[in-house]
């Protein structure tokens, strides 16, 4: 049995630091992700609720992790907060937004990638990256390379469609046993 209706996603901003980036990068994601008929959306900032993923994450069924990268990684905000979780991630997907210095944050999704799969969780492929974001976004938000970042988020949100559809019916079906 499969389902048609807009799956559940939920968007986490780690950031948690005072003049954080973060929300400009949430904002021109969150942007994109209001454009579709296929999501639901709803956040959640860890600056807001700290350490407090449960409820969100619960109640996705994807998520999408907005993560800069902080000494080579990722915050230890965030995996203060994935630590005080588990069952809320067995068998959901995880996308990442990431932005930094040259390599774009991609090195905090590398050192996620294997907190997720311990948690259960199936992290996609595909990600947004943003090298020097501070350099790259404009006052009204938007990205220099509007065409290339839309067209990464697109695919990362048609990547994530069809892993939040296909787990969502495998978990409806037969409940996850880790």
């Amino acid at each position: 049995m499969t389902t048609n209706s807009p799956y559940q996603l939920a968007v986490v901003i780690s950031s948690v630091r005072e003049g954080r980036f973060a929300p400009v990068v949430a904002n021109w994601f969150l942007d994109r992700a209001k454009q579709r008929d296929d999501v639901t959306l709803s956040v959640i900032d860890l600056a807001e609720s700290p350490g407090d993923l449960s409820p969100g994450v619960a109640g996705a069924d994807a998520v999408v992790v907005i993560v800069p990268e902080y000494n080579h990684s990722y915050p230890g905000p965030l995996k203060t907060a994935l630590d005080a979780t588990g069952p809320e991630w067995h068998g959901k997907p995880v996308a990442f937004v990431s932005y930094g210095g040259i390599s774009g944050g991609l090195r905090a999704v590398e050192h996620l990638r294997p907190v997720f799969a311990e948690l259960h969780a199936a992290t996609i492929r595909e990600t947004v990256s943003f090298p020097y974001a501070w350099n790259h976004f404009g006052p009204d938000g938007e990205h220099d390379d509007f065409e290339g970042a839309s067209l990464a988020a697109t695919t990362l949100l048609n990547q994530l469609n069809w892993w939040a559809n296909a787990l969502r019916d495998a978990r409806q079906a037969r409940p996850y046993a880790a």
